[in-house]
């Protein structure tokens, strides 16, 4: 499986292998950017096969054994403060994969900005004093900008993942067992938003309500890592009361998962209804701007 690096008009660095696509973007002196870019075409083709030679231990359920590569050990560590719920380090596997690609690009380079764009799940790197907008599009089957994420280098968190009924990340398809359209959450590193952003995700539900649809994992994809857990696949008529009802259910897991220092701040959404926990400081610093 052949790989390939494009340096794209507008200044993006353009990355794919396989089901990994990745834009990258540093902001600096040229001949930095230029390093960084090369930095990050050097690394790029050993990452997939890294994660393929465990894929098989990546897959299955936590708790488990500690992996060997760099990037799984980083899934499995972000996954692991949900291991009492279902998950599997594959909940991480975008926003490691950003990781990497960022450390690898800013490793001992002089940027004022830069990020790794794996599918929607975002690594960034800020300079002091230096902000990034992200925009945020709070339902994928109907896209259209929401918000826009102010990122803040004043503000710890270094990740901002996506994840909900119609996301889709490294791997192609992507399956929720919530009712989210879409969650974006951040925390310290893109793994650990990633999988984050599955389990808020997964908590904003209403459970036997028979407007939703859900099917085994694995009858849609067999080589699911959810096995024949049911997923949600589609959803019909809700009344306001229970959009609420679904939104506050995953705004209270989101906001215990800030209390314990897991995320920074999340954005929920559900048939057109937002709910948001805003990071400890966003009195100081804007975290969001609504459309």
């Amino acid at each position: 499986m052949s790989h390939h690096a494009v340096l794209l008009a507008d200044g993006r660095l353009h990355l794919q292998h396989g089901p990994i696509d990745c834009l990258c973007r540093a902001d600096g002196d040229a001949d930095e950017v230029a390093r960084a870019y090369d930095q990050a075409q050097a690394a790029f083709p050993a990452i997939l096969p890294a994660l393929c030679a465990e894929l098989a231990h990546l897959r299955a359920k936590l708790p488990s054994p500690q992996p060997k590569g760099a990037i799984a050990r980083a899934m499995h560590a972000a996954c692991a403060p949900f291991a009492a719920r279902f998950i599997t380090p594959m909940a991480a596997v975008a926003g490691a994969v950003a990781d990497a690609l960022l450390a690898a690009m800013t490793e001992g380079r002089d940027l004022r900005r830069a990020f790794v764009n794996n599918g929607g799940d975002i690594a960034f790197y800020l300079a002091p004093g230096e902000r990034l907008r992200a925009g945020l599009v709070a339902d994928l089957a109907a896209p259209a900008l929401d918000g826009v994420f102010l990122l803040d280098a004043g503000l710890a968190a270094r990740g901002l993942a996506t994840s909900g009924r119609a996301s889709k990340g490294t791997g192609g398809k992507s399956f929720s067992l919530g009712i989210a359209d879409a969650v974006s959450v951040l925390a310290r590193d893109g793994a650990a938003a990633d999988a984050a952003a599955t389990m808020i995700a997964n908590a904003v539900d209403l459970p036997g309500h028979p407007a939703i649809r859900r099917r085994p994992a694995c009858e849609i994809d067999a080589a699911s890592d959810l096995g024949a857990r049911l997923v949600t696949t589609a959803l019909g008529d809700l009344t306001p009361a229970e959009i609420a009802a679904a939104l506050d259910a995953g705004r209270r897991f989101a906001d215990a998962l800030r209390r314990a220092g897991l995320i920074a701040g999340a954005v929920l959404a559900l048939r057109g209804m937002i709910a948001t926990i805003p990071p400890a400081r966003a009195e100081a610093i804007p975290f969001l701007e609504v459309a």
